[in-house]
């Protein structure tokens, strides 16, 4: 039996707008997160994909218990973070953590990398000896592919390239041998040839840790040859879900299918027919009735602007949210 490392049921984070209603109505919340299900099993990555404003940082925030949902539960080895007191969020932190989008922005430019890597150490008082604090600190970059790890000891942030960043912002979060990773954009701030290497060194932690991975990004294209399974989120709702395989090779939300359509192909025989979506991602704060899609969508029926979609089997292990998507 495959065992769920994490898992989300009815997930909602709203935020106060801070705008009054009309006429003086009540105010309106911003609905960042509105009805997430997903999880994640042990050594499996799961690729959260969607326009920026989807919701995809605020999602992540929840799962690192840095924010705290308005509705639904979280749980993350049976336990139910979304009700944890601040010792409990403590312990969290061993068992989950992230690595941010910009390895610029992550680091304390006046601390050497040794003082960075070994600070989650420190916190949570694990290292009995300064020769074991090192030695786990020299562990864990040598694992984000930084060897060998004494010549990076002594450095500071400003004497690494942007890939040794990242490294030195994945080895913080592996020192502390957590269960799940989750990476928010991890490579978008990288140079294209190094974003391949970082991707490839999620890959080899998973196997060699057994590490699960939550990969958060806008590209459909980069997660093709790693993630098992992806789920698209659309305003805060997952919209279709399923293996990767097959949703990129079968896809069948409106949605999904124009995130397809605009990744570049080098073979013009297996470029698909470019599907460009009208206007821009409608506002939290005024979230359209029915499919929360329709106003963008080309094939959008009066149904679709009545009623919300349920999900539909597609295949097993695959569901899309759409009244045009036939079911089995």
């Amino acid at each position: 039996m495959t065992e769920i490392i994490l898992e989300t049921k009815g997930l909602v984070k709203h935020f106060e707008s801070g705008r009054p209603g009309l006429f003086g109505g009540p105010q309106k919340p911003i609905r960042a997160v509105d009805g997430v299900d997903i999880h994640l099993a042990r050594g499996e990555t799961l690729a959260v994909v969607g326009e920026s404003g989807c919701g995809k940082s605020t999602l992540a925030l929840l799962l690192m218990g840095l924010e705290k949902p308005t509705a639904g539960s979280i749980r993350i080895a049976e336990v139910d973070i979304a009700r944890n007191d601040r010792q409990a969020d403590k312990a969290l932190r061993r068992r989950v953590q992230m690595v941010f989008q910009d390895p610029y922005e992550s680091l304390n430019p006046t601390q050497t990398i040794e003082q960075i890597v070994a600070e989650p150490l420190d916190v949570h008082g694990l290292a009995r000896s300064p020769a074991e604090r090192r030695e786990r600190v020299c562990r864990a970059l040598e694992d984000a592919g930084l060897k060998p790890a004494e010549t990076y000891l002594a450095r500071f942030p400003h004497q690494l390239s942007g890939g040794q960043r990242q490294r030195v912002v994945i080895a913080a979060a592996l020192v502390l041998e957590p269960q799940v990773l989750l990476a928010d954009e991890p490579v978008s701030m990288l140079d294209v040839s190094i974003r391949a290497e970082i991707i490839n060194l999620l890959v080899d932690l998973r196997a060699m840790r057994q590490i699960s991975v939550l990969f958060i990004t806008h590209d459909l294209g980069a997660i093709g040859a790693f993630a098992d399974r992806v789920a698209v989120l659309y305003l805060g709702r997952v919209v279709e879900t399923g293996p990767t395989a097959q949703v990129l090779a079968r896809p069948q939300h409106p949605y999904t299918k124009a995130l397809l359509s605009v990744i570049p192909a080098p073979n013009p025989r297996l470029r698909r027919e470019r599907m460009v979506l009208q206007g821009e991602t409608p506002n939290p704060l005024d979230v359209p009735t029915g499919c929360r899609f329709h106003p963008r969508c080309p094939i959008a029926m009066e149904k679709c602007r009545t009623y919300e979609p349920q999900a539909v089997t597609v295949s097993p292990g695959h569901h899309a949210d759409c009244w045009l998507v036939e079911g089995k």
